[in-house]
C-alpha cells in the first residue's frame, strides 16, 4: 500500500460503526488511525485494515480511563491500585447520597445553613475519645492545615528522624513548608531525646510536631521520646503537640498506634488517613482539642482542602462499620484472614487453570507496617501471561518472579478469584 491508497477521513466516516458515534469523536479516531497508517507505510510496513483500526481507536476513546482492576499482587493497601477497596456500607452511602440531594450544608432541625463538618463529628468522637474532629481531602492536607492554622510565620519543632518522604517523591519538609511555618529540626536521624525539643523552644516556637515513621523503621542504635514525655514537655511550655499518625488504624493492627492511644498519651491534635488501615476513602482526619480544631475549621485554607459529599458519605459508612463489625471492612478482612482460607482459594484457582500453589508473603502496603510479612498463597502460571492479564478486561495485576506469574490470593475475594481464572483462560487463548 502507498500513501495515495489510503482512504480519506470522510470515506471512513461513512462506515455505520463510525457514523453512529459523535462526529468529533469519530473524526479523532479516523485521523489517529490514518496517521498511524502513514507512519507504517513510510517505514515500509503494511498498515493493515485502516477502517478496523479506526473502529478500534473509537472504542479506545470511548472507554473510561479509570477502570476496575483485580489486585493479585498480595499488597493490600496498594497505592497505585487505589489503596483501600470500600466496604458495602460505604458504597451504599455513596449511592444514596450521590444519587440525589443531601443535607451536606443544611441544618434540617433549624432550617438554615449548616456545616459539612458536623456529620462525622459524633462518630469520630465516639471512636477516638476526642473532643472534636474535622475531615479534609487527605492526611497531608490535614497536617498542612494544622500547621497553617497553629504555626504560620512561627516555628515547628520536629525530629530529624521523622522528616520522611512519602509517595511519588513528596517530602514532609516540602509539604509542611507550604504551611508558612518554619521547621526547626532537632536530634539526629537515629536518636532524638526530649531535651532536644526543650533546647529548641524559643519565643517563636508554636508547635511540637511528631510524625509516625509509617513507611520505614530505624533499628539498632536508636532513641525516641515517648509521646507522653513529649506531651508533658509541650504542656510545660504551653505549646500544642500535633501527632501525625499517617495510617489511620482505629484498632490494634500490628504495632501501628491508634488515635485513641495518641490522645490518651497527651497529644492535642492527631492527624490520620481515611484510606489506609481505616479502610475508607481518601481523606485526612483531625481529632483532638475542641479549641484547636475550631481554629483549623476557621482557617481560610480549610475550604480549599475540605472533603466532598461522596467522600464524607463513604467515610461515614466506613466509620459506622468500624464501630460495629470490622470484618465488613475489606482491608481489615484481608489483613486478618487465616492462611488456610487464602490457601484454599489459591488451590481452587490452581485447579481451574492448571497452575501450581506457591507459598508467598503478602504486604500491608500504603506506607503502613513496613516490616510486617503476611503468610499468603498464590497460584503460579506462565510468566508470559502477566502482560496479557494486565491488558485484559478486567485487568489483572500480578507479580512476576522466578520465571512465573504469581496470582496472590490474599488480595482476591472468592468471586474475584473466579474472574482471574476466566482471565487466565482468555489470556492463554
Amino acid at each position: 500500500m502507498k500513501l495515495r491508497d489510503l482512504p480519506s477521513v470522510d470515506e471512513l466516516l461513512q462506515d455505520e460503526r463510525l457514523a453512529a458515534a459523535p462526529r468529533d469523536l469519530a473524526r479523532a479516531a479516523t485521523r489517529s488511525a490514518l496517521e498511524h497508517a502513514r507512519e507504517e507505510i513510510r517505514v515500509g510496513k503494511d498498515p493493515g485494515p485502516v477502517l478496523e483500526a479506526a473502529v478500534a481507536e473509537l472504542a479506545r476513546l470511548r472507554a473510561p480511563s479509570l477502570r476496575r482492576v483485580l489486585n493479585a499482587t498480595g499488597v493490600i493497601v496498594h497505592t497505585n491500585l487505589g489503596r483501600a477497596p470500600l466496604g458495602e456500607a460505604a458504597l451504599a452511602r455513596v449511592v444514596e447520597i450521590g444519587s440525589g440531594y443531601s443535607n451536606l450544608e443544611y441544618d434540617l432541625a433549624r432550617g438554615e445553613r449548616g456545616s459539612r463538618q458536623d456529620h462525622l463529628v459524633e462518630l469520630l468522637r465516639r471512636l477516638t475519645g476526642a473532643e472534636a474532629a474535622l475531615v479534609v481531602n487527605n492526611n497531608a492536607a490535614a497536617v498542612l492545615l494544622a500547621l497553617a492554622a497553629l504555626a504560620e510565620g512561627r516555628e515547628v519543632v520536629v525530629s530529624r528522624g521523622e522528616l520522611v518522604e512519602i509517595g511519588d517523591g513528596f517530602r514532609i519538609p516540602d509539604v509542611l513548608a507550604r504551611s508558612g511555618a518554619r521547621l526547626v529540626e532537632v536530634g539526629t536521624t537515629n536518636r532524638t531525646r526530649a531535651v532536644d525539643y526543650e533546647r529548641a523552644v524559643g519565643p517563636d516556637t508554636a508547635v511540637f510536631l511528631r510524625v509516625h515513621q509509617s513507611n520505614f523503621r530505624v533499628v539498632g542504635f536508636t532513641e525516641r521520646p515517648h509521646l507522653a514525655e513529649l506531651a508533658e514537655l509541650a504542656r510545660r511550655h504551653d505549646l500544642p503537640l500535633v501527632d501525625d499518625l499517617g495510617s489511620g488504624a482505629l484498632s490494634g493492627v500490628g504495632d501501628e498506634p491508634t488515635p485513641t492511644e495518641s490522645l490518651r498519651a497527651g497529644a492535642d491534635l492527631v492527624c490520620f488517613s481515611g484510606d489506609k488501615l481505616l479502610g475508607g476513602p481518601q481523606a485526612g482526619i483531625v481529632v483532638g482539642r475542641a479549641d484547636l480544631v475550631e481554629r483549623l475549621c476557621r482557617h481560610p485554607l480549610q475550604r480549599a482542602l475540605r472533603a466532598d459529599k461522596l467522600t464524607l458519605a463513604a467515610l461515614e459508612g466506613t466509620l459506622a462499620t468500624a464501630s460495629s463489625t470490622e470484618s465488613e471492612i475489606p482491608v481489615l478482612r484481608m489483613l486478618h484472614e487465616p492462611l488456610e482460607a487464602v490457601r484454599a482459594r489459591a488451590e481452587r484457582l490452581a485447579a481451574r487453570v492448571g497452575g501450581e500453589v506457591e507459598e508467598t508473603v503478602a504486604r500491608v502496603g500504603g506506607g503502613a507496617l513496613p516490616l510486617t510479612e503476611l503468610a499468603s498463597a498464590a497460584c503460579a502460571v506462565e510468566e508470559e501471561l502477566a502482560e496479557r492479564l494486565r491488558e485484559g478486561e478486567p485487568p489483572v495485576v500480578a507479580l512476576v518472579r522466578d520465571g512465573r506469574t504469581l496470582l496472590d490470593c490474599r488480595t482476591l475475594t472468592d468471586a474475584e478469584a473466579d474472574e482471574v481464572a476466566d482471565a487466565v483462560e482468555r489470556a492463554r487463548s
